[in-house]
């Protein structure tokens, strides 16, 4: 994919690792870096892969309900293991759904802190 757009967000959630035996699977939250990276392979007809309004308003929309939350209740993760893994594919799925045609997720990663993050490339 010869285009590619890197976006940025932060939202802070609080979460617990299942079946963890640790510090993780005790409540505890963090301000997540989300780093978002689309591609394609043509631009629209204003010479943009995305406007990054767009990109940006996508991206807020799909955090919204994780921001201030407890993951552990918030679906998927009521059910699925809210690790940092499973929130970048879970992130990457739901802006997938939202993009024009021409564009794809190259990748979603979460940071959980400024030295630990989790990415996810769709299809890889």
């Amino acid at each position: 994919m010869p285009y590619e757009l890197y976006i940025q967000a932060e939202v802070s959630a609080a979460h617990n690792l299942r079946a963890y035996k640790g510090k993780c699977e005790r409540l505890h939250g963090h301000n997540w870096r989300v780093d978002l990276r689309l591609a394609g392979d043509t631009l629209n007809d204003e010479g943009m892969l995305l406007d990054f309004v767009e990109a940006k308003r996508i991206l807020r929309e799909v955090l919204e309900p994780y921001d201030h939350a407890y993951l552990n209740e918030v679906p998927p993760f009521d059910r699925l293991n809210p690790s940092s893994e499973n929130l970048a594919r879970i992130i990457a799925e739901e802006v997938a759904r939202r993009l024009p045609p021409h564009v794809r997720v190259a990748a979603v990663t979460t940071w959980e802190s400024h030295r630990c993050a989790a990415t996810y490339k769709p299809g890889a």
